[in-house]
């Protein structure tokens, strides 16, 4: 879960442009326009980077922009996404989890009106941004 930044291969069509990402497998959007194009080549980004992470594939190192080999009007731009953020979008299903505590903890927390489920989340979060 992270932050990236891959160049994309920006081919101008009859009507808008459509992307590939050279280095990802299966890569590739298009856009009605620039504007459009280079929202949905960060969706796309996001999409097949997180479905590494997920798998646990190793993410290849992005290709230098000089390296990469240009055909007619085409054009290397660089795109950025955050996994994370993406996750947080698209990925907010509750998940219910069964966990153990001290009977005294629960009594004080309960007497409290603590929300168990709140602090877990901003605990775990806490965890997850220290790594």
């Amino acid at each position: 879960m992270a932050k990236y930044a891959f160049p994309a291969v920006f081919t101008p069509e009859d009507e808008g442009y459509s992307v590939l990402f050279p280095d990802l497998e299966g890569c590739y959007t298009c856009g009605d326009d620039m504007e459009d194009a280079l929202e949905m080549a960060e969706d796309a980004l996001a999409l097949v980077l997180y479905g590494y992470e997920k798998d646990q594939r190793e993410i290849p190192s992005p290709s230098k922009r000089t390296d990469i080999r240009l055909k007619g009007e085409e054009f290397v731009n660089y795109v950025a996404c955050d996994t994370m953020a993406y996750r947080k979008m698209y990925n907010s299903k509750a998940v219910k989890k069964t966990l153990t505590l001290p009977e005294w903890m629960n009594e004080e927390a309960t007497a409290l009106g603590v929300n168990f489920s709140q602090v877990l989340q901003e605990a775990l979060l806490q965890k997850i941004r220290s790594r």
